[in-house]
């Protein structure tokens, strides 16, 4: 009987949902998005952890003299992992193309700043998370890690990251499997 060919599964386009028992400091209690994932390793963004600083705030660091709306004062910039975290990234679904946008399928990710510009003077894409820095893994070591069971996946839902509050993220990412990381965090470690 012919082996069946081991091709790793990518993951590219999903969330990464952080275990319970996930001690990193970077990643307790994150939901992430993995923007990218081969064989060279894998980049993501933290998706569920606000960073404390406004649009606004970044606005006033970059072009003090736009005019931004409003809204910006409330609008949540995350941290998106430990690398780079001065360097922006806004998620968004697919359509508006900026100086550097990525296409993800259905999602855009754009690292120009003018993405940031056009969603402050209220000309940007509607729905979109803006996050600083991102998440990096060398090739293997998200694999290690999966296998070690410190995340749990699932496909990345627009829903989850667009429309809902931050701090309802992780649970309704878990929930589309079915999983309620209160029970997990009980039966962990008591073996």
């Amino acid at each position: 009987m012919a082996m069946k060919d081991a091709s790793p599964s990518y993951l590219k386009h999903h969330l990464l949902i952080a275990m319970p028992h996930m001690r990193d400091p970077n990643f307790a209690q994150t939901l992430t998005y993995l923007v990218e994932h081969n064989a060279e390793g894998a980049m993501g963004l933290v998706i569920n952890r606000p960073s404390g600083l406004s649009l606004a705030d970044v606005i006033e660091q970059l072009d003090p003299a736009l005019q931004a709306i409003s809204a910006c004062q409330s609008l949540p910039i995350f941290s998106g992992g430990p690398v780079q975290t001065e360097r922006g990234f806004v998620l968004h679904p697919c359509g508006p193309q900026f100086q550097a946008t990525l296409e993800l399928g259905t999602l855009g990710l754009s690292t120009s700043q003018d993405a940031l510009f056009a969603i402050a003077q209220g000309q940007g894409p509607s729905q979109h998370l803006i996050a600083l820095g991102y998440a990096g893994w060398e090739a293997g070591q998200l694999e290690a890690e999966l296998i070690a069971n410190a995340w749990l996946t699932c496909p990345a839902d627009p829903h989850i990251l667009f429309d809902l509050p931050a701090e309802q993220r992780l649970t309704a990412a878990a929930a589309s499997l079915g999983v309620d990381l209160n029970l997990l965090s009980t039966q962990v470690g008591h073996a």
